[in-house]
């Protein structure tokens, strides 16, 4: 049996085993055994870390902000993985080479937890990052520090949001088209048309989730909601879709060029995520674009950058090109869901959990992985690497006070 539980429900599944069952269990741990037995796995996994003859590339990228730290994480992933497999990569196919913790991040910080990283697991062919500035100078630092050549590469979905802001966000049909959505919503919001809301936007990172208000635009007009002539009876719902979104109708057109735009770029994005760039996927790729107006931004963007990677990927080996960082992202998603579940949220020591969730782990390793880490050791890192956590900080804060406190009543 295959099941996810809590570290204190593994408890309670044992002893329920042992009273129910004829499996005679001769000692049931603490479930805070369990919890460092976990993590001294996750810092023995980064211990492993060594270098491989093939070539690989990383992918590196910040966690948003948990409390007021950022975990930065290095994956490896080897550079033929698309001739290994069918389909884009997974966490299976990666391997968890760096993980740092820090309050602050600078290009010069990320320069140093390159050296660090790479001093152990080798040097990428290419790495793998988002639009941001931050990675981007902590690349070209490390290597003019280090005399190098690595190819940075330009995660595409970023690049294809970046590309679908320049051309929508600053016209009037989209902001028309968003004050829309926003008023529909509202007004239906705890009605039974609830299931009609349109999906809900970030304000951060809006045009990489573009795709869910796509997909909500384009079954209204396949379906035809609006179609119908004439004055709708009072109390329908095309009646009442139609004073939630009055305007709808005279935007069509508009709707309609965003979603040709968004499912091309979606289609792209598709093939070079499950395929990898080659000369083959780039002039697919560039056949959907020829799809869209020459004066599309969002096509300008993305032309530019393909002629840019395929040269990376003609000087690096002949392998199809890993091109994105949804990887990462995934495993972020994760992880943060097990940090949540925590009554307070604070990046600490369970950032040793990202190894754990990348690979493929089998029982032996694991077993020879904890025998050669030491619990004393994942103190020491934890002191090293760690900066104090909320709950640390509020126990000297009460403990301060409290012998502040004790000697005033003492004197």
């Amino acid at each position: 049996m295959h099941g996810v539980i809590s570290y204190r429900s593994g408890i309670r599944v044992l002893e329920i085993f042992q009273a129910r069952t004829s499996l005679k269990i001769d000692w049931i741990p603490h479930f805070s055994s369990i919890i460092n037995w976990t993590y001294r796995i996750g810092k023995g996994l980064l211990n492993d870390v060594k270098k491989i003859s093939k070539k690989w590339v990383a992918i590196a990228d910040h966690s948003i902000d948990i409390g007021r730290k950022q975990v930065f994480v290095v994956l490896r992933v080897e550079l033929d993985i698309f001739l290994q497999r069918d389909g884009a990569i997974t966490l299976k196919d990666c391997e968890c080479i760096g993980v740092k913790v820090a309050s602050t991040i600078t290009g010069e910080s990320v320069a140093d937890d390159f050296d660090e990283i790479f001093q152990k697991a080798g040097e990428p062919v290419a790495i793998i990052k988002d639009s941001g500035s931050v990675l981007n100078s902590g690349v070209v630092k490390y290597n003019e520090r280090n005399n190098s050549d690595i190819e940075i590469i330009e995660d595409i979905t970023h690049i294809v949001a970046n590309g679908l802001k320049k051309q929508f966000e600053k016209t009037k049909q989209y902001k028309k088209y968003m004050n829309m959505l926003r008023v529909g919503a509202t007004k239906l919001r705890q009605t039974n048309l609830a299931f009609l809301i349109p999906p809900k936007l970030r304000n951060k990172g809006r045009f990489q989730a573009i795709s869910r208000l796509n997909n909500w635009s384009k079954k209204l007009i396949d379906k035809k909601v609006f179609s119908k002539r004439g004055r709708a009876k009072k109390g329908t719902i095309l009646a009442r879709l139609r004073g939630a979104f009055s305007d709808f109708k005279s935007l069509e057109p508009f709707i309609k060029n965003f979603i040709k735009t968004t499912d091309i770029m979606n289609k792209i994005m598709k093939l070079l995520k499950n395929e990898g760039l080659t000369i083959v996927t780039y002039h697919q790729s560039t056949k959907l674009l020829k799809k869209l107006p020459k004066n599309s931004k969002t096509r300008k963007t993305l032309r530019i950058w393909l002629e840019r990677h395929i040269k990376i990927q003609k000087e690096i080996a002949p392998y199809p090109l890993p091109i994105s960082s949804d990887i990462i992202e995934s495993l972020f998603g994760k992880f943060k869901n097990r940090l949540e579940r925590s009554p307070q949220s604070d990046m600490n020591r369970a950032v040793l959990l990202i190894p754990l969730l990348c690979g493929n782990l089998d029982r032996d390793r694991l077993s020879s992985i904890l025998k050669n880490t030491p619990y004393k050791e994942l103190k020491e890192w934890e002191k090293e690497n760690i900066p104090d956590t909320v709950r640390k900080e509020r126990l000297k804060f009460f403990n301060k006070n409290i012998q502040k406190l004790e000697m005033e009543k003492s004197a």
